[in-house]
This record gives C-alpha cells, sequence and structure tokens, in this order.
C-alpha cells in the first residue's frame, strides 16, 4: 500500500514539474483574465500547484504570487479561501515592513528567435537552437466579452526584434511580441473557431492554421466548376461589347473615371470567368480602340452569337451626382419613356454623324420584335444576378430595375442583347468601387450567374 502511494506521488510531482514556474504562472495569469468559469477553474489549479512548489522550495517570492492567484480565483469561483487570504496578508503586510533593495535584473535567455516566416502554408518561427521539450507551452482561450478565440504559444526565447503582426487568409490576426525577459508569445486571434497543430523538430516550431469555414467555402466553389464542366450546354457563343473606347472616352466622372476603362476591365473579368466554365466567348473591343455603334452588333451577327451583352457606365450631372446611384439593364425598344431616352441619347452620341436623330427614330420604329422577349428575360436575369452577388460583399448596392430603350448599339442584333449600365461613375461611392478590382470581379461573376440561369432556364 505505502509502495503504491508512493509511485502515485512520484507520478504527480514528475507531472507538476514538467513546466517551469515561470511557464504556469503566465499560463494562470492568463486564464484569471478570461470571462469563462472552466477558466477560472484552471487559473485556480495552477496557483494551488504553484503554491505547493514554493512550499516545497521555500520560495517566498513564488509563494506569494500563488497565493494572491489562489485567493482571487477562489472568491471568483465563491470557493472559500479564508486560511490561504490570511496567510497571503500576512505575507503582504511582512512584504511591506521589509525594505528591499531593487536592482535591475537581466535575465540571459540561451534561445532566440532568428526569422519568422509562412512556408507551404505553415508558420515557420526558427531560432538560433534546437528547441527543448517544455520550451513551449500551448493553450487556448475563449473572450466572451469581445467574442474571439485565442490561440497562444508561450515560448521560453526572446525576439531579435519588435514586436510583430503576421498575415493569413481567413485569419483575423497574429501577433508575436516579448511577453516577458523570459517569454516569447504568440497570439492567434480569430471570430470562428480554427483547427490549430504544431510540431517541434530542431531549431524549427512549425504551425498549422485552417480556418475551417474558408476551407469549406473553397471547397463549394471547387464543386461549382467541376458541376460547370460536366454541364452539356456549353455550345453557346457570347459577345461581350465593352462600351465606348478610343477617341470616345464615354462619360467621365468622380476623379475623372473614364466609362471606357471601368467597362474594359468588367468585361475583361467577365470573358475569363464564363470562358473558364466553358462558353466560346467574342470581344468586340479587347483594347483602347474606337469602333462604331453599328459595326458592335454586325460583329455578334458574324460570330453566330447566341447573346450580345453591352457593358456601360451611368453617368449625371454635378448637381445629382450624390444622389443617383444603381445598376439597371435595358433592352432594345421603342420606348419613349424620359429616362429612357435621357440614357440613349448619352450612350447613342457616339455615332449621331451617322444617322440624325430623326432617321434613327425612324428606324427603330421598323425593328423586329421576335428577340425583345428573350432580351428581356435575359436583362432580368443579368438585373438579379449581378445584384445578388454584389449585395452579398457590399451594402447600399441599388436595384435600379430592368429598362427598355431606344439603344442605337443593339440595334441589328440578330440574337437577344441587353445594355447593363454597370453603376453610376459620378457617384463618389460608386465610383471608388467601380474602379476597384474586386468589385468588378463580383460584378462580374454576378453577370456570369446571370447568363448560367438564362441559358438554363431558355
Amino acid at each position: 500500500m505505502m509502495r503504491k502511494v508512493f509511485v502515485l506521488l512520484l507520478f504527480f510531482l514528475s507531472s507538476l514539474y514538467a513546466l517551469s514556474d515561470q511557464d504556469i504562472l503566465n499560463r494562470a495569469d492568463t486564464f484569471s483574465k478570461s470571462l469563462a468559469k472552466i477558466d477560472q477553474f484552471r487559473a485556480y489549479n495552477d496557483y494551488k500547484n504553484l503554491y505547493l512548489r514554493a512550499l516545497m522550495k521555500n520560495d517566498k517570492r513564488l509563494k506569494y504570487s500563488a497565493l494572491k492567484g489562489i485567493v482571487s480565483s477562489g472568491h471568483k469561483l465563491h470557493i472559500d479561501v479564508k486560511q490561504y487570504e490570511k496567510e497571503y496578508k500576512l505575507l503582504s503586510h511582512t512584504k511591506k515592513r521589509t525594505t528591499v533593495t531593487k536592482k535591475a535584473i537581466k535575465v540571459k535567455l540561451s534561445h532566440k528567435l532568428k526569422s519568422v516566416r509562412f512556408r507551404n502554408k505553415r508558420l515557420v518561427l526558427t531560432f538560433d537552437k534546437n528547441l527543448q521539450k517544455n520550451q513551449v507551452n500551448y493553450f487556448t482561450l475563449y473572450d466572451k466579452k469581445k467574442r474571439v478565440y485565442k490561440y497562444v504559444f508561450d515560448i521560453h526565447a526572446s525576439m531579435l526584434k519588435s514586436a510583430t503582426t503576421l498575415r493569413q487568409e481567413g485569419v483575423d490576426r497574429i501577433k508575436l511580441a516579448q511577453y516577458n525577459p523570459n517569454t516569447l508569445r504568440l497570439v492567434v486571434t480569430n471570430r470562428t473557431p480554427l483547427y490549430v497543430r504544431f510540431s517541434k523538430k530542431g531549431k524549427e516550431l512549425s504551425i498549422k492554421i485552417v480556418n475551417k469555414a474558408i476551407k469549406n467555402k473553397k471547397a463549394i466553389i471547387a464543386n461549382k466548376h467541376k458541376e460547370y464542366s460536366k454541364r452539356v450546354d456549353r455550345n453557346k457563343v457570347i459577345v461581350i461589347d465593352a462600351g465606348h473606347g478610343g477617341k470616345d472616352p464615354g462619360a467621365v466622372g468622380y476623379r475623372n473615371y473614364r466609362e471606357k476603362v471601368v467597362v474594359l476591365s468588367i468585361a475583361k473579368e467577365l470573358r475569363d470567368i464564363l470562358r473558364r466554365r466553358g462558353f466560346k466567348v467574342y470581344m468586340t473591343r479587347e483594347s483602347d480602340c474606337f469602333i462604331k455603334l453599328r459595326d458592335r452588333t454586325k460583329y455578334a451577327n458574324r460570330k453566330n452569337a447566341d447573346i450580345f451583352i453591352s457593358l456601360h457606365a451611368n453617368a449625371v450631372g454635378q448637381k445629382d451626382a450624390k444622389k443617383a446611384h444603381g445598376i439597371e439593364c435595358y433592352f432594345l425598344s421603342t420606348s419613349r419613356s424620359s429616362r429612357a431616352k435621357k440614357v440613349a441619347a448619352m450612350e447613342n452620341s457616339a455615332d449621331l454623324n451617322e444617322m440624325d436623330y430623326y432617321g434613327k427614330q425612324s428606324f427603330l420604329n421598323t425593328i423586329n420584335s421576335h428577340n425583345i422577349v428573350a432580351s428581356n428575360k435575359l436583362a432580368i436575369d443579368l438585373q438579379r444576378s449581378a445584384l445578388a452577388a454584389l449585395q452579398r460583399k457590399y451594402k447600399n448596392v441599388k436595384d435600379t430595375g430592368v429598362r427598355e430603350g431606344p439603344f442605337w448599339v443593339l440595334v441589328g442584333a440578330q440574337m437577344p442583347s441587353v445594355l447593363v449600365e454597370v453603376g453610376f461613375i459620378t457617384h463618389p461611392n460608386e465610383a471608388r468601387r467601380l474602379v476597384n478590382k474586386r468589385y468588378q470581379k463580383t460584378m462580374a461573376e454576378g453577370l456570369a450567374n446571370g447568363i448560367e440561369r438564362y441559358f438554363l432556364n431558355n
């Protein structure tokens, strides 16, 4: 029986000394700051272990820190710590009466951090010497107040540089700093749970950090692309027309952003997405060149296109610049609405010398209406899908509707054709978005989804 007790005591003592006093104190102090009850229990147990160590070593400084922690965490947990509290007050009183000459203590650590970098999707910390068995202490915390998860690495080492903030996709923050003279601390903070694993090999500490939510999202996108590749309706031909170009800049808006530049960027993004999905795609222009309006639909007819999409950016006068914003789609008709006339007049202006206004109106009155219904359906699908894609990521994306109007660029198209006004280049906020690559890509993805929907339903 005595032998069994001795073995258990030996096991307890060996586990107790697996970590250094400072490591346990650091961990306990961190747990005590948490609002979670389980962390307060962990802190209480750590302080009790430190108290036992202090008694065995006759270390008054450690005993004082342990008693202070036991009293503080015990009160939070409503545990009876009166005996510890008496001892703590007595020790505090003695400490106050004793005059201690304070000297600057310089701790010389054996390990120094040499570099921090990402390698093969892992965060790698390299030190000047091989890492020891118990040199890295890892624990996790959840801050209920801030609603964030924290993954903490305490390393018995020092840094050569000041605190460093690192960046990784799907992780809110990674900070590396000297926590105290003995401890280098790495804290990974995120609003959602992370998958964190680490390994030590020689001089390196390798940490794998994965955001499962991002990983699952990428898997869903990958599966979507697989579905696209399996679809058999990819023999469709699409012609994309980037409005204006060359000597015709189109609308010039906020900070002199030019319509011809913006719509060409979106058109190229849309082309690339549709080609990846297996469609055959052509563009009326792929550079900054001028093309007559009538030649754009002629090009689409020569390519036997199934649909024709012309991209433009809207504009208003300076007086209304901060008010007018939003996305709208137009299909060809002889509509006489005042709004359609204003927009059409602006987009038709490049070729006014080809035919006078009354000649154009007479020509529009003779157009065939067999594609108008299909164009209307295409415009609805493009509008809905573009808005859905943008509203998921951006605020205040306005739906200004699907409309009909006499657009000269759509005249002569022998297939369903739509003019998309991607936004107002004169509106300060919308203009800044329109020149942003990420916004352009999201817009293009939305339009591509609209094309998918149109072909699926028609």
